[in-house]
C-alpha cells in the first residue's frame, strides 16, 4: 500500500530523512520509535505530502502522493494541535471533518457513544478547542482522524498527553479499528510498552535512517531497549 523509494530531506545542509526502500502492507500496525530529533515527524510529513522530499518518492497504491489527491480520500492523520481549527468547539470540528467525508452528525455521535470512555466529555465540551488542555486537544484530533474509518491513519505521539486510562482506551480503539476495518496504522511513540503491545512491526529511526525493522515477538522489547542503551 505504501512504498518509500530513496526519499531524502535536507535542512540547513543536514540530512534529516534518508530512507532507502520501505514498504508498508495493507492492514499492518507499524510503530516508529526513535530519540528526539531522529526525523520521525519530518518522515510523517513527507508521507502526507506536507513537505516535499529533496529526492525520491512516496507511493500510495503505486501513485506518487505529490502528483495526485487520490490517496487523500482514504488517508487521515493527527500530528499535533496545529492541525486543529482552534476557534471551533470539538463537535463543530468533527462535523466539519464529517462534511468533507460524507459522514453525518448521527454517525459521528454513534462513534463518540461507542467510545464514550475515551471521547464523550471532551467532544461534548462547549469550549473552543484552543481552550482545551493538550490532552483533550489530542483526543479531538484523534477522533477526527478515526471517525471517518480511514484505510490509512498516521498518528504522531498519540499517547503523549493522555492520562493512563485514556491511553488504554485509545490502544483498544486502535486495535478494534484495525480488526474491524483493516485500517493500516502508522504510529510514532516514545512509550515502548504501548508500541510493543499494539504494533505488529516496529521501525527504529536514528539520524533520519531506518536502522532496524522488527517483527514483534516476545524478544522485541529487549532488542529495542538494547539498541537504545548502546
Amino acid at each position: 500500500m505504501i512504498k518509500i523509494k530513496n526519499i531524502t530531506k535536507i535542512y540547513n545542509g543536514k540530512k534529516m530523512v534518508d530512507v532507502k526502500n520501505l514498504e508498508i502492507r495493507p492492514g499492518e500496525i507499524i510503530g516508529l520509535v526513535g530519540n528526539n530529533g531522529a526525523g520521525k515527524t519530518t518522515f510523517f510529513r513527507l508521507l502526507l505530502d506536507l513537505i516535499k522530499p529533496d529526492s525520491g518518492e512516496v507511493l500510495i497504491n503505486d501513485q506518487n502522493v505529490s502528483f495526485t489527491d487520490y490517496w487523500k480520500k482514504f488517508t487521515t492523520s493527527y500530528l499535533d494541535e496545529d492541525f486543529l481549527i482552534s476557534y471551533l468547539t470539538p463537535m463543530e470540528y468533527l462535523s466539519f471533518i464529517g462534511s468533507l467525508n460524507n459522514i453525518s452528525d448521527v454517525e459521528i455521535n454513534r462513534f463518540i457513544t461507542t467510545n464514550t470512555k475515551l471521547f464523550d466529555e471532551t467532544i461534548t465540551n462547549q469550549k473552543y478547542i484552543r481552550d482545551l488542555s493538550k490532552g483533550n486537544q489530542c483526543k479531538v484530533g484523534i477522533a477526527g482522524a478515526l471517525v471517518v474509518n480511514p484505510k490509512i491513519c498516521i498518528l504522531d505521539e498519540p499517547f503523549a498527553n493522555l492520562d493512563p486510562s485514556s491511553q488504554i482506551q485509545l490502544k483498544n480503539l486502535l486495535l478494534n479499528i484495525n480488526l474491524q476495518y483493516g485500517t493500516t496504522l502508522f504510529i510514532s511513540s516514545h512509550d515502548l510498552n504501548h508500541v510493543t503491545s499494539l504494533c505488529k512491526r516496529i521501525l527504529i529511526m536514528e539520524n533520519g535512517e531506518m536502522m532496524q525493522d522488527l517483527l514483534v515477538n516476545k524478544e522485541t522489547r529487549i532488542k529495542i531497549e538494547s539498541y537504545f542503551i548502546h
